[in-house]
Formats: structure tokens, sequence, C-alpha cells
């Protein structure tokens, strides 16, 4: 005689076909944020790149600085939250500068 558990317990065969609609709207919705990360990742370089000694003070420029390694914070941490663990490429792609990257995850007043 063979015990089988009752149909509430057993796995979905959603599950067993790797279809499963949740995790599919999970990875959806952090591609999207991914990308909207990495668009302010681009504008807040690009913001910071535009910056020009005669124009604009030193404040200014501390602004941005601080505005860019915000955003890159954020996008590598919505990185790590997709599985992609190594941001090498995406500081390379991007072309994030070293100043900004040495301001990650610092906490200002």
């Amino acid at each position: 005689m063979s015990v089988r558990p009752p149909q509430s317990f057993r796995q979905s065969q959603q599950n067993a076909n790797g279809f499963n609609v949740l995790e599919y709207e999970l990875m959806s919705e952090r591609a999207d944020a991914l990308g909207r990360h990495g668009l302010k990742v681009e504008s807040a370089l690009a913001a910071l790149k535009a910056w020009a000694a005669d124009r604009q003070s030193a404040e200014e420029r501390e602004t941005l600085l601080n505005a860019a390694s915000d955003a890159v914070w954020a996008f590598f941490i919505q990185r790590e939250i997709c599985g992609l663990r190594n941001n090498r490429d995406a500081v390379q792609r991007y072309g994030i500068p070293n100043e900004v990257i040495a301001r990650l995850g610092a906490v200002r007043k």
C-alpha cells in the first residue's frame, strides 16, 4: 500500500515545467528597475562630465559627485538583487570615474 500526499500539498505542475507566473513577474520588475537605475546613472554621469570649472563652483561639483555616487550605489545594489555580483563590466560600460567609485556607500551629513 502506498500513501500519496493530498493534492493541496503537492507541488504545482507550473513549478515542474519551469513556468511560474509570479517568478516571471518578479524577474520582469527586477529587470525594469535595473534599467531605470541605469538611466539614472547615465544622467548623473552626464551631468558630472558637463561640469565646467570656469562656469560652475566647486560646491556644485561636489553635489554632482554625490548625486553620481548615490545613483551608482543604488544601481550596484539593484544589480546584486538581479544576481549580477561582478560590477567591473558596469564600471567599464558606463565609464564610471574612480572619484565616484571612491564615494560609494559613503554616509553624508
